[in-house]
């Protein structure tokens, strides 16, 4: 057991984006909810994220960073850009440009990871199977990789629920495509809402079985009904324990797409769910 792996939240700033929150404000809320870092979706930055230049980055950075806080990463990656495909041969080459230039901004940032999850650049075109799709996909997440690489961050493919997409579902299915890349840069993730929807695992199994493989390379955490952890069901109590014992140290980012009363309420409900059960994990262990 590696009981002594400290808890390091970051919250995902569409929600407090999307309610008129500056940056600078959304840093200052996610700081006195005790988050230690926001993970960016890039449309909340500009209506062409990938265009910004690197004075207007640098002030992002800046403002995140004057709260006491760091960015982590990026997500959502082309949800500013609906035409997006990573399986379309007629688009892919337009849709690498924009993710090279949002692996440029991650690294600019601060941030270590970006998570493609994004499920309207994964649907499969009628004319092409899911192999031909995957050796597409393989070889521009392969290219990506290799700027990932240069900029010192990690791509991650992001397995979702077959109610968004019917590409990349499982954790097991984001291995393999893992394994084709080849590149320490591209590894896969778990989203703890999407694996209690698509995975025959329960969520803390998978933790134990797929982060130790080391393919595993971020985790986001929020509830099946699309809330922050608390606001439903889930098993948050034994999500927690599986990362303590797995001694899951690297950020893990609150992503709630549903909120409860407002963003900030929902935010504080996530955050505290996380500390809550990190801390009674931590002197149950101690005892």
């Amino acid at each position: 057991m590696t009981g002594e792996a400290s808890l390091f939240l970051s919250l995902c700033n569409e929600m407090l984006a999307d309610e008129g929150f500056s940056i600078g404000q959304q840093a200052e809320i996610a700081k006195a909810l005790g988050y230690q870092g926001l993970e960016l979706a890039p449309g909340t930055l500009g209506k062409q994220p990938h265009t910004l230049d690197r004075d207007s980055l640098k002030d992002v950075r800046q403002r995140i960073e004057n709260q006491g806080l760091r960015t982590t990463g990026l997500h959502w990656l082309l949800a500013p850009y609906p035409d997006a495909s990573i399986v379309d041969r007629s688009k892919v080459t337009e849709t690498e440009g924009i993710l090279l230039s949002l692996i440029d901004q991650c690294a600019a940032l601060g941030g270590t990871v970006l998570v493609h999850g994004s499920p309207s650049s994964r649907q499969v075109p009628s004319s092409v199977s899911n192999d031909e799709a995957k050796d597409v996909v393989a070889g521009r997440f392969s290219r990506l990789a290799c700027r990932a690489l240069d900029q010192g961050v990690c791509y991650c493919s992001e397995p979702l629920s077959r109610s968004e997409t019917g590409f990349i579902n499982t954790v097991a299915e984001g291995a393999k495509l893992v394994e084709q890349v080849g590149s320490p840069a591209f590894q896969t993730m778990i989203d703890t809402s999407a694996a209690g929807l698509a995975e025959e695992l329960s969520v803390a199994a998978l933790i134990e079985t797929w982060v130790l493989s080391g393919s595993i390379a971020h985790i986001q955490v929020n509830d099946t009904n699309r809330g922050a952890p608390g606001t439903g069901d889930d098993p948050f109590n034994d999500i927690v324990a599986a990362l303590r014992r797995v001694g899951w140290s690297k950020p893990i980012a609150v992503e709630p797409f549903r909120s409860v009363v407002n963003a900030v309420a929902t935010a504080a409900i996530g955050a505290a769910t996380m500390r809550a059960h990190w801390q009674n994990h931590l002197h149950s262990e101690a005892g």
